[in-house]
């Protein structure tokens, strides 16, 4: 089953879609809080030296009976998967399949027969999930299943163009995954066999590529040709029953989930601060040059990147949003998505900064060292690099945030 969100659907229900979810108010900036982090884990360096190792998504794995070992799972993409202890010390690597690139990962806990916890994983390199089950030391074995079907290339040869799976994010027994230089997302229902994991399709979305503006103009994204704007970071709340995705160069959605279905009409929480900026492409630089944006725009600079929820109850709680484009992050109301505070990570004691970051991942359970909860965030300009382009994973003691914990 598909679904289109086209621009006439969104003229028709602009006061659903083309508004933020909170009330039709345009956020504001408030005052922004520095933060350090705790600890960091080892540079991975996108080189041959390195493997080709570009940290960017992390997990948190809870580990129920020994919380001191408990994990974090990282990407690597090229380099595969690294899983690190909560001193940020890696513990494992596992390498891609040929041609494989580990792009975003989530977990499933609790599935199938034997109650089991999984990491799932986006290879967008071959267009597949990469399922590995999480035993109770904290080791990562690979149960994907030898005939587990592309994401959504109908042949291999369709897979070389690279329009591949790419976000992810998890509920229950499904996946959601977002395609590479598309609109599209689809929903993915883990099935378990006797020793592996596959899965099959049971919805697709496509959000729109053109936008109404208030002024009554049709706006489009400035991106190199032949590509749409395509979406990465994602979190479900699944107990609101709501998916939070990021169209990395328009706006931060919320949509309904009906189990293995979309449902309803998807909205804005908020916009870009480059929304309706008309650009003009520039080959040899691979950049836009943009003109002023839509009084309607929001605050978050392109790209709008990793998105985590930390909760305080069953519907209670925080969204968590990169703002990449700046290096800030931004905190919404769980229920009410309405805007309560920014921040930064700057150079510690500990660990440096946090620049131009992808994924993010929260948990609010108490762990060794982080009472209050943990947050994970991408590193993308990871220092001091010694000349070479350097990631990493940060760790960042929740109550440093300052936020009901």
């Amino acid at each position: 089953m598909r679904r289109t969100v086209g621009i006439v659907a969104l003229v028709a229900l602009s006061t659903a879609v083309a508004a933020p979810a909170h009330a039709g108010e345009r956020p504001t900036e408030s005052q922004l809080l520095e933060i350090t982090a705790s600890v960091e884990t080892p540079a991975l360096f996108d080189d041959e030296a390195g493997g080709d190792a570009d940290a960017d998504d992390p997990a948190i794995w809870v580990n129920r009976a020994d919380r001191e070992r408990s994990r974090v799972i990282g990407t690597a993409k090229n380099g595969g998967l690294r899983v690190y202890d909560l001193a940020g010390r890696e513990v494992q690597s596992i390498s891609p399949p040929e041609g494989g690139r580990f792009n975003n990962v989530d977990l499933v806990t609790g599935f199938g027969r034997g109650r089991q916890d999984y990491a799932v994983v986006t290879d967008r390199g071959l267009d597949k999930l990469r399922i590995f089950r999480i035993e109770a030391s904290g080791r990562l074995t690979d149960v994907t299943a030898v005939d587990a079907p592309l994401l959504f290339s109908k042949d291999d040869a369709e897979v070389e163009t690279q329009a591949t799976g790419y976000g992810l994010a998890t509920y229950g027994k499904y996946a959601i995954v977002s395609r590479r230089h598309t609109t599209r997302l689809g929903i993915f229902r883990l099935e378990e066999r006797k020793n592996t994991v596959s899965y099959r399709i049971t919805d697709t979305l496509d959000l729109p590529k053109q936008f109404p503006l208030a002024n009554g103009t049709t706006w489009t994204p400035c991106l190199e040709p032949g590509e749409e704007p395509q979406i990465e970071g994602m979190v479900v709340d699944a107990d609101a029953g709501v998916l939070y995705t990021a169209q990395e160069d328009v706006a931060l959605w919320k949509i309904r989930l009906d189990r293995d279905q979309f449902a309803g009409v998807p909205r804005i929480v908020e916009r870009v601060a480059e929304f309706g900026a008309k650009g003009t492409y520039d080959p040899e630089t691979e950049e836009c040059t943009l003109g002023e944006p839509a009084p309607e725009a929001g605050r978050i600079r392109a790209d709008v990147e990793g998105a985590t929820i930390y909760p305080t109850g069953k519907r209670d709680g925080y969204l968590v949003v990169s703002s990449q484009g700046d290096s800030k992050f931004y905190v919404y109301d769980r229920r009410t998505n309405r805007p309560i505070k920014s921040f930064q990570v700057i150079d510690g004691k500990r660990a440096d900064g946090v620049q131009h970051s992808d994924g993010a991942a929260a948990t609010s359970v108490a762990l060794p060292g982080y009472p209050n909860g943990l947050l994970v965030l991408h590193d993308g300009e990871n220092k001091p690099d010694d000349g070479r382009v350097s990631t990493n994973f940060k760790y960042i003691d929740w109550k440093k945030l300052g936020l009901k914990g």
